[in-house]
This record gives C-alpha cells, sequence and structure tokens, in this order.
C-alpha cells in the first residue's frame, strides 16, 4: 500500500488566477541525472504516469502555507501547488527543499535571488541582509513608510524581511488605528497614503498577513482604506454594500460558528479581490497568488464542515422536496445548493467522490426532477448547473437513476425527458440554457464514457457492456422520440412550417446531436434513421431561409457518408436524397459562401473515397446538372471515375429484389431489437439466392469472354445492347419479370481477393453498438451477408 503521507494532489494557476486539479499522485525527492540536480516528482497514483518532474533550483521560492501545502513558480510564471494528505508527508518534502537550498526547514519560504548589481547580491543574501526597522507609525511619517515598503517588492528576500517585521510588531493594527484617525480628520491625502502601502503589503503575498488583514477584527478596515484608491475621483463604498446590501441569507440555520464565519470570511476576500483590488498588472498577478490560494482552500473548508453535518443537508433536501415548500423559499435552497457544488468542484477526487455520493444518498436527483419544472427561470438556470455538475462528475449515477425510475413513472416525467424538453422550451432566443442542456444529453449518450465509467453507484453490480447496452435500447425507445419531435412536426412538408430565429437554432442544436448519435450509436440510430426515414425529413431543412440551419443539415448528411456504410449509401440512392442538396447548391449560384464550399466538400469526399455507388448515383442523376461547375475538378473527376466502376465492380440486380431484400432486413432488425441480439443470422433463402447469383455470373463472364474473343466489347457508356446469355435460373425473391431500368448497364466482372469471390457479396460490420468496437471473432461469417446492388 502506497505510504499515504506523500499522498498529494498537484494544482497549478491558470489565467483566471484559478487553481487547476492537475491530479492526485505520490511525491518524491530524488535526483535526476537529466535535469543534474535533487528534484519534485509525482507520479499519478492510477497508472504510475509522471504528473510533475521538477528541479529544486536554489534560486526558487518555495512557500509552506497552512501546514500542508507548498507553492512555488516555475519559469515562464507557472505558479504549482502540492497539497498533501497529511501534515507529515509535507514536512518531510519541505526538509528535503531546505537542504537543498541551505535554509532552515523552520521558514515558511524560501526566497530566489535575482540577477542584481554586485552590492544589491550582497545586500540580498539572507546572512548579510539586515533586518528591516519599521518607522514609527505616525501621521508625520507616511511618506517614510510608503518608501519603505515600495522599495523592498523588487527584492524576494527584502519582502520576507518586511513581512517578518510587520507579523512580528504587529503594524497591521497600528496602521488601522491610523487609518481611523485619517478619516476622523478627513485628511484624504494621509488616506491616498494609506492606501498604497495597503496595497504594498497585498504584493507582500504572505499568507499570515492575510490571516491578519481578513480576521473579523480588521477586515471590514482593509475594505476602508481600498475605498480610497487616489487614481479615482471618488471615494468608493465597499463597506456600506457589504454591510447593508450583501445580506447573508441562512436559508437552513447553521449551527457551527466556525463555519459562519468562514462563509463571510470567503465571501468578503472573493469581494476584495474581484472588486475593490485594481486590475493587477502582469508583475502584480503572479505576487497575489497566496491570496487565490486563501480563498481556494477555504472553499474546501467550507464545503467539508457543511458535508460533515448531516443534519443540515437532511433539513435542506426535505424542504426542497416539500410541497408545502413556496416558490421563494425553494429558490434561495436551490441557490445554496448551486453555489455548494459550486465549492465542491475544489475537492479533491477522493474527496468530490465523498461529495457526491452524500448528495445522491439525499435524493438529489429527486429533488431536481421537482425544481427543473418550476416555471422561475433563475430557478432552472441553476437547476440547469447542478446537474451538470453531476453528470460531468459521473453519468453513470444519472443513467443508473434514470434506468431505476423508468420502471416506476411514465416517459413524460422521466429526468432525461424532462431535459429534453426544457432545451426544447428555452425562453431564451439565443438558447443559452438548452446549449448547456445539450451538453447534459451529449454526456450521458456517449458510449465512450458508459465504457470508461464503471457503475460504481449500482446497489448490484453488472459488466459496463451491458449499461451500454441499456441505456441505449433504453433512449432510443422512450426519449429519441421527445427529442426529434421539434424537428418532425417541421418539416411535415416540402419546406419547413416554421422558419423563424428561435426555431431555426433549435432545430441546429437538435441536428447536432443527432450527428452525434451517426457517430457514435451506428445501429441503434441507423434503425432509426431507417424507420422514421429521418434523412427525408432532415434535408427539407435544406430550403430554411437560415443559413446555419441549412448548413446543419449538409453536415448530417456528411456525417452519415462519412461513415462509407453501403446501407446508409443505398438509403440515399433509393430516396434520391442528394436532390435537395444539388438543388440547394445550384440555387446558391455562384456566391462563394459556406454553403458553396461545403457542398463541394461533400462531393470531393465521394471521389476522393471512392465510395463507388454514390459515385455512380451523382454522375447517372446529377452530372447534366453539374457539368457546367468547371471551377473544381470534382464533378469531372466523378466523370472520370464512372467507366472503371462500370467495368470493375458492379452486376445490377432487378430493382424489386433489392426492395424485397431490405424489406427483409428491416424486419429482422425489428426482431432483433426486441430480442436484444445483435448479430443477424445468415437465412437458408439468402444463402439460396448466393448460388444462383453465383451460378448465373458465371454463365455471363462465359459470354463476355466470348465476346472478347471476337473484338467487339461492349461500350459501357452508350447503352449497349447486352450479349445472348443463358437466362438467369428462377429468382425466389421476386417472380416478376425484372423491371426495366433507365440506366446503362454494367458489364459484370468478379473481382477476387485472396481466392475468394467478390464484389456480389460483402459482410458488413453490422453489430450492435456495444459490440461495435470489439475485436472481430472468427465467428463473424454468421453474419448476415449483403448482396452487391
Amino acid at each position: 500500500m502506497a505510504d499515504t503521507r506523500r499522498r498529494v494532489k498537484l494544482y497549478a494557476l491558470n489565467e483566471d488566477r484559478q487553481w487547476d486539479d492537475r491530479g492526485t499522485g505520490h511525491v518524491s525527492s530524488s535526483y535526476v541525472e537529466r535535469l543534474k540536480g535533487m528534484s519534485l516528482l509525482v507520479r499519478a497514483e492510477s497508472d504510475g504516469s509522471l504528473l510533475l518532474e521538477s528541479k529544486i533550483q536554489p534560486d526558487t521560492a518555495y512557500q509552506k502555507q497552512q501546514e500542508t501545502l507548498i507553492v512555488w513558480s516555475e519559469a515562464d510564471n507557472v505558479d504549482l501547488a502540492l497539497s498533501f494528505q497529511e501534515k507529515a508527508g509535507c514536512d518531510e518534502i519541505w526538509e528535503k527543499i531546505c537542504q537543498v537550498q541551505g535554509k532552515d526547514p523552520s521558514c515558511d519560504i524560501t526566497q530566489d535571488i535575482v540577477e542584481e548589481s554586485e552590492e544589491e547580491k550582497f545586500e540580498d543574501m539572507p546572512d548579510a541582509a539586515p533586518p528591516i526597522e519599521l518607522p514609527p507609525c505616525e501621521l508625520s511619517k507616511l511618506d517614510e513608510i510608503s518608501e519603505v515598503f515600495n522599495s523592498v517588492l523588487p527584492s524576494p528576500i527584502r519582502r520576507e524581511k518586511l513581512a517578518n517585521a510587520i507579523e512580528y510588531e504587529g503594524y497591521i493594527k497600528k496602521i488601522v488605528e491610523l487609518f481611523h484617525m485619517c478619516e476622523d480628520l478627513e485628511n484624504y491625502e494621509g488616506l491616498h497614503q494609506l492606501y498604497e502601502i495597503y496595497k504594498s503589503i497585498f504584493l507582500l503575498n504572505k499568507n499570515a498577513l492575510f490571516e491578519v488583514m481578513f480576521s473579523d477584527e480588521f477586515i471590514f478596515d482593509t475594505v476602508g482604506i481600498l475605498e480610497y484608491d487616489p487614481s479615482k475621483p471618488e471615494k468608493a463604498s465597499h463597506r456600506d454594500y457589504l454591510r447593508n446590501s450583501a445580506s447573508f441569507k441562512e436559508v437552513i440555520p447553521i449551527s457551527n460558528e466556525e463555519l459562519r464565519q468562514k462563509i463571510h470570511q470567503t465571501y468578503r476576500v472573493q469581494y476584495i479581490q474581484d472588486v475593490v483590488l485594481p486590475t493587477p498588472s502582469v508583475f502584480e498577478e503572479n505576487m497575489l497568488s497566496t491570496l487565490s490560494s486563501f480563498i481556494f482552500f477555504n472553499k474546501i473548508e467550507i464545503v467539508s464542515m457543511i458535508q460533515d453535518d448531516e443534519k443540515f443537508l437532511t433539513e435542506l433536501f426535505a424542504q426542497l422536496t416539500d410541497e408545502a415548500t413556496d416558490d421563494n423559499r425553494r429558490r434561495e435552497l436551490v441557490n445554496f445548493l448551486k453555489e455548494f457544488c459550486t465549492f465542491s468542484q475544489t475537492l479533491q477526487p477522493q474527496a468530490k467522490e465523498s461529495f457526491f455520493k452524500t448528495l445522491s444518498n439525499l435524493g438529489i436527483l429527486p429533488a431536481l426532477e421537482v425544481i427543473l419544472s418550476m416555471d422561475d427561470p433563475e430557478v432552472r438556470q441553476a437547476c440547469t448547473d447542478i446537474i451538470m455538475y453531476i453528470v460531468e462528475y459521473s453519468p453513470s449515477m444519472v443513467r443508473e437513476f434514470i434506468m431505476q425510475e423508468a420502471n416506476q413513472q411514465d416517459d413524460d416525467i422521466l429526468l432525461v425527458n424532462l431535459i429534453i424538453e426544457q432545451m426544447i422550451c428555452d425562453p431564451d432566443p439565443e438558447l443559452g440554457n438548452a446549449l448547456q442542456l445539450s451538453g447534459v444529453l451529449r454526456i450521458l449518450i456517449d458510449p465512450e464514457n458508459m465504457m470508461a465509467t464503471a457503475n460504481a453507484w449500482a446497489s448490484v453490480p453488472f459488466p459496463q457492456k451491458t449499461e451500454k447496452t441499456e441505456f441505449l435500447s433504453f433512449f432510443y425507445k422512450n426519449c429519441m422520440h421527445v427529442l426529434t419531435a421539434p424537428l418532425l412536426a417541421n418539416t411535415t412538408e416540402d419546406k419547413p412550417s416554421k422558419d423563424d430565429y428561435v426555431t431555426a437554432q433549435l432545430l441546429s442544436l437538435i441536428l447536432e446531436l443527432l450527428a452525434f448519435c451517426v457517430e457514435h450509436h451506428t445501429y441503434h440510430i441507423r434503425n432509426y434513421i431507417f424507420n422514421k426515414d429521418l434523412l427525408r425529413r432532415i434535408l427539407v431543412l435544406m430550403k430554411s431561409s437560415h443559413g446555419h440551419l441549412a448548413l446543419s443539415a449538409l453536415r448530417f448528411v456528411r456525417k452519415i457518408i462519412s461513415l462509407k456504410e453501403e446501407f446508409y449509401n443505398r438509403y440515399i440512392i433509393k430516396g434520391n436524397l442528394l436532390k435537395p442538396i444539388v438543388d440547394a447548391f445550384l440555387t446558391n449560384g455562384q456566391r462563394y459562401n459556406l454553403l458553396n464550399s461545403a457542398t463541394l466538400e461533400l462531393f470531393e469526399f465521394i471521389r476522393v473515397e471512392d465510395i463507388k455507388s454514390l459515385v455512380a448515383y451523382v454522375v447517372e442523376t446529377f452530372y447534366e446538372q453539374l457539368k457546367d461547375v468547371d471551377y473544381v475538378n470534382t464533378f469531372k473527376g466523378l466523370k472520370l471515375s464512372v467507366p472503371s466502376i462500370l467495368r470493375n465492380h458492379r452486376y445490377r440486380r432487378d430493382a424489386r429484389s433489392l426492395d424485397e431484400e431490405e424489406e427483409i432486413w428491416f424486419e429482422q432488425d425489428e426482431e432483433e431489437m426486441e430480442d436484444g441480439e445483435a448479430v443477424v443470422p445468415v437465412t437458408d433463402m439468402l444463402k439460396n439466392k448466393m448460388d444462383e447469383e453465383l451460378d448465373h455470373i458465371s454463365k455471363i463472364i462465359d459470354g463476355k469472354r466470348a465476346r472478347e474473343s471476337e473484338n467487339k466489347p461492349p461500350s459501357p457508356l452508350k447503352n449497349p445492347t447486352r450479349s445472348p446469355s443463358p437466362p438467369p435460373p428462377s429468382r425466389k425473391f421476386n417472380s416478376s419479370p425484372p423491371a426495366a431500368s433507365t440506366s446503362p448497364p454494367a458489364s459484370p466482372e468478379v473481382k477476387t481477393n485472396n481466392g475468394g469471390i467478390t464484389g456480389l457479396v460483402d459482410y458488413p460490420d453490422e453489430d450492435s453498438d456495444e459490440d461495435e468496437d470489439d475485436d472481430r471473432s472468427s465467428s463473424i461469417p454468421a453474419k448476415r451477408p449483403r448482396l452487391a446492388t
């Protein structure tokens, strides 16, 4: 078992002055040959990967804070922090750092020596630099005090000595007393000098000084001093706001006095950082890292203390779900819960897991169902934020809840359907809340996190694949119709029924989700598209007056074609589903815009990827309309590739035979969905059909060879009369005569691959979504064969 003393969380300060979690691991100090020195190494506890490799530089400033934190700055102003699980581990690593730098481990900071003149270097040597003597804290000495404070800021060693002197002499209390005197005398010049002095204290970046400045005794005086910014024409009123306007609402009585004080302190310090202090320069921002750390770790303490108070949380959720709770009261409870979840983002993974399990056990998801149905937009937005926090951390927990409630409630009140309905009914014209909810849906239906996340929330563990299979089947049966309802309702005719801006925005959002499904749910979404003829309905949106909606529909088609699945290709060809795209392209004319470029890219993809069935379809159906588009070589290239396709690939079958085969396939798909099977077996009827067609092709090949011996090859592009050949055997699928084809017949040819016949029958990987990523086994030939058209 790993030593818990060395267990740490690695943090890095981002551009927004927030600490980003870089992972949990175990820290060690050892000599690294590549770095030529003793280094701090952090290896992830999950997989042993290296999270940090940092050489302990002799001139790097390390700070020890709150007994379990070590903070320092790397090159390029990168601030890092190690948060230790145990104090003993922090002390141990701190001693190693001090040993390398030759410092006393009892100090709280080791300072780097900046490049200065020889005289300044001598002054900044820890043993040689004299202690700083503070001037008497008197009104007449303000100029001298300000000069001393400003002069030490460029030197880290002198900053440290000044901070120690301020702490040792209780200088902050003296400055506050002087502030009261200046305010009583309305001495604005003195108040402006005190502002500069206090700002310099902030830039000392000393945690011990912050503890004094932000204590209950001095917090309002700190805010008061910072009101007198000499660069502002008038004094600010921050104290008045904090005392009178920013009232603290105790939605549930807090019995823990320490918790109440910590909440007050954190709010006020956050206000000082965000509002009171001026926007820091790049230099000053790096020197205020300890202030960000102070707020960050305060939030962790608040979450931990609330989580440990079982009575508090139990009462919170009881009132949330109580029908007798009025709307105003429920709004306050929801906003508190949102803030609570926001603070939880600062927790380490182990603590965060405990946090969300606690909320789950208290019934947060049933409570959110009640809240999400409220009419108050502020409450719904807060509820959306809470759902996002939960889903981002553990989508499996939410999926398990949804599956369990499906057995007890109607579809209309399922949590996932409530999320979809709120997305559809978002009153915001820009659909801000709907966009956030679509992100929630995307996470819930993403098979990747189903596979990667073990179902730790289930009372009875089950294989991870089962979560994927069961949830996707459930979603397509109970929820997909809710998601697609606005789209289907708006595409009943040959153009959109409603074409206003909000509807266009919503349909674009739905199409993005459907495109995600096409990419990740190949089996379920394919059957849904075929059964609902969904692609035809989506292509109605190509006639929208909103360009972004037409592009969304085009992107959806592009996503389908990129899969290069022959079933989709045949579906497109049979329904002539590229016609709306070609029509929109021609209507767009010579305008060089996104629609023009996206359409050309679609056809270029078909050409480059050599999707033979679509190439032949495009040339035969649309070439006459597109042949004048000569500023790209796309359509000329498509035309040139048709002869080789006709010579080398295709044997055309009766269209009605194709219809029958597809009908059989759809029937088998429906049975498959009901039985939960993922592989369709080869039927005897199809086997017999294959044998008959193979015999027929052999006879055709013999006829072709006879023609070739007479040097009379038929032209594939000029509707040649087929050479006489023996009639084909009777077809079991279609007893009626073959239908006349309007397209030129292809010269059949059978290509071989490893000695086997190809081009007539191919075996696509038609698995369920669960099996599509698995390795194919030797049993694959048991899948349904497919006759090439």
